[in-house]
């Protein structure tokens, strides 16, 4: 396998682990979604799609919406629960060696691209925002989610096999190589204790559901604190590229 690649495809069961745990904080999720639904507009491409819980909160909205991942087996899922609500569901990974050749009908497609917890997964991150910017037209917007702080990397990190942390000013200086900046924020100070104490202290490997479900009772403590900290720390931070 290419190091250019994800490196999710030996991981599947702590993936799907972790995505399922996810999917039992619906509130986190649509917080999450209307935290970037501004910036996501005409023809949308999600990168990492992976079971879908976000892509259902623009697919609710009826945006124009193609989902991808590089995992068979989540894009099976993702074709059986919204095959019939979204442009397109196919196999995309975003830094293949043949990129230019096996996706050249897509380039200069998309309005909107978004990747949310996938650009920590490659380790040629670089490479990766140069074959988004191939991907957006003129004028498209690339939307960036990833972990924040590289001292926060722990137990789970390890698990997921993240290459990395970012800050803002490095995920910045990753997308303004290529793109315009248009906005950069932290996101979801309240989740730093939790992933603190699990991966860093109880030195977990999985999102506990039950933790999951617990902090999507508490979500509007979440959105407060992000509020009163002016979202300039948090347990993920976001950036968005404006292609000229």
């Amino acid at each position: 396998m290419s190091n250019a690649k994800f490196i999710f495809p030996d991981l599947d069961e702590i993936g799907i682990d972790t995505l399922d745990a996810i999917s039992f904080a619906p509130r986190f999720n649509e917080y999450m979604f209307k935290t970037i639904e501004q910036y996501c507009s005409g023809n949308i491409l999600e990168i990492g799609s992976g079971i879908g819980n976000i892509s259902k909160h623009f697919i609710d909205k009826k945006a124009s919406i193609s989902l991808t991942d590089i995992r068979d087996n989540y894009v099976d899922i993702l074709k059986e629960n919204y095959g019939n609500q979204t442009k397109e569901i196919f196999n995309l990974d975003i830094t293949d060696p043949d990129f230019d050749k096996k996706y050249a009908d897509k380039f200069e497609n998309y309005d909107t691209i978004f990747a949310l917890n996938v650009v920590e997964h490659i380790k040629d991150d670089n490479l990766a925002i140069v074959n988004c910017k191939k991907l957006l037209k003129n004028g498209g917007q690339l939307v960036i989610l990833v972990p924040a702080y590289q001292w926060m990397y722990n137990s789970f990190d390890t698990a997921l096999e993240h290459y990395r942390r970012y800050t803002k000013k490095r995920l910045n200086g990753l997308l303004s190589k290529h793109l315009n900046i248009i906005h950069h924020q932290y996101f979801n100070v309240f989740g730093m204790a939790g992933w603190f104490v699990s991966g860093k202290i109880l030195r977990k490997k999985t999102i506990p559901r039950n933790q999951m479900e617990l902090y999507d009772k508490l979500i509007w403590i979440s959105k407060t604190l992000d509020k009163i900290v002016f979202n300039k720390i948090g347990l993920s931070v976001i950036s968005v590229g404006k292609k000229s």
